[in-house]
């Protein structure tokens, strides 16, 4: 008999920390094997036992250990993701590599943390992006192993952090060239699981009571832009990749108005009739970009380069290109291509609704970049944001 549950896992930084022991340990006892430590989490304060993959010695007093990520039921891009983790004790001073930016603890500590390559770092401060919970886990979990008088230095590696950066919104909060070591606690929850839609659900169900025009954040990027913006925190609502049974149920709530608010490599996946948006149950991004463009007249030429795009965020920026080249003083084809995709996820989002609830909702959108810019407000979105920042300034005057 199966488990109805979904499976927790655990995050970045745990698996991070549980390389570096490992390879301590390695030092420690004489080079030999180990296939699991035991890790302190601190929060949640428990105990837990994490695979080591491999370690082996690079040189005398130096160890390097492979750890692999498990983020439980979570649809997560790090998922079986290597890290490993290289320890090197040092003598009475700390060493520091090139890129003495990189490097996370103090000098006078007796861990100094690097983030080496797929690590990312604060491209405005330079500083790795490692942050309290994960420098709190090897403190806690390494100084044990250590006496009052040794020294070693951490360089923590993601050999594919690089590519998977490509993939997230780590751009948008300045964090360039890599992934983060995130998180403030050491159990990763499965968020995509039906469970946290049920939730999701819920909280919908509530404000329906009190609201008829919500807004759909995806993430946390939505919720602070639209933040921003004026739109009023209480009448947002976080979606995760749950776009279509968000808006099914929202339909069935009474909700008469929803504006939807993303970035527009998660949302032009809407205009293309797919309405679950996480990477790994669908995409097709490029395909419906290229679509549009077509349909627009974009040159055959052009057309095949922005099909070929690595990323939506790299065709966007070749439209950009595109307008704001010298023989093209008169071109917007972002505005064009971006508008029409906009109406699209407009049109499609209300039928979606109709489809699974037998109601009619006005739906709007407003699509923004990495770099959290607004590309397009659809004309549903542009009117409903201002009636809904209007409202709350009105509100807030009384």
């Amino acid at each position: 008999m199966t488990s109805s549950q979904p499976r927790s896992g655990y995050t970045l930084p745990v698996f991070a920390c549980a390389a570096a022991l490992a390879a301590l340990k390695h030092i420690h006892q004489s080079n030999q094997s180990l296939n699991t430590v035991e890790l302190d989490l601190i929060e949640p304060p428990q105990t837990v036992e994490i695979p080591i993959e491999q370690v082996a010695t690079l040189k005398p007093n130096t160890a390097l250990a492979i750890t692999r990520s498990d983020p439980g039921d979570n649809l997560d891009l790090t998922r079986n993701t290597p890290i490993w983790a290289m320890v090197e004790f040092i003598e009475n001073a700390v060493k520091t590599p090139s890129e003495s930016s990189n490097i996370i603890s103090p000098t006078d500590e007796q861990i100094t943390l690097i983030g080496g390559e797929g690590i990312g770092y604060d491209k405005n401060s330079g500083n790795a992006a490692i942050y309290s919970y994960a420098k709190r886990l090897f403190k806690e979990n390494l100084e044990r192993q250590l006496k009052p008088t040794d020294r070693i230095q951490i360089t923590i590696i993601l050999p594919v952090g690089r590519q998977l950066a490509k993939r997230t919104s780590n751009e948008a909060f300045g964090i360039v060239e890599g992934l983060s070591l995130l998180g403030t606690t050491g159990i990763s929850q499965p968020l995509s699981s039906p469970g946290q839609l049920e939730a999701y659900c819920q909280e919908l169900e509530q404000l329906a009571t009190q609201y008829k025009s919500l807004v759909f954040c995806i993430g946390e990027n939505g919720l602070d832009l639209a933040q921003q913006l004026g739109v009023p925190p209480e009448q947002t609502i976080k979606t995760a990749n749950w776009l279509g049974p968000m808006l099914a149920a929202a339909g069935l709530a009474g909700i008469e108005s929803i504006l939807l608010f993303g970035y527009h490599g998660k949302l032009i996946k809407l205009a293309g009739g797919i309405f679950h948006t996480h990477h790994h149950l669908a995409d097709g991004r490029l395909e419906i970009l290229t679509a549009h463009c077509a349909n627009l007249g974009l040159p055959t030429e052009k057309l095949q380069t922005i099909f070929h795009c690595e990323t939506a965020e790299a065709a966007l920026n070749f439209l950009q290109s595109l307008d704001s080249s010298s023989d093209k003083q008169n071109s917007h084809w972002v505005k064009q291509v971006y508008g029409s995709i906009a109406s699209k996820i407009d049109q499609r989002s209300q039928a979606y609704i109709w489809d699974h609830s037998q109601r009619r909702v006005r739906v709007g959108s407003v699509l923004f970049d990495r770099k959290r810019k607004i590309v397009i407000k659809s004309a549903a979105g542009d009117t409903l944001l201002a009636k809904i920042c209007y409202s709350s300034q009105n509100n807030h005057s009384l």
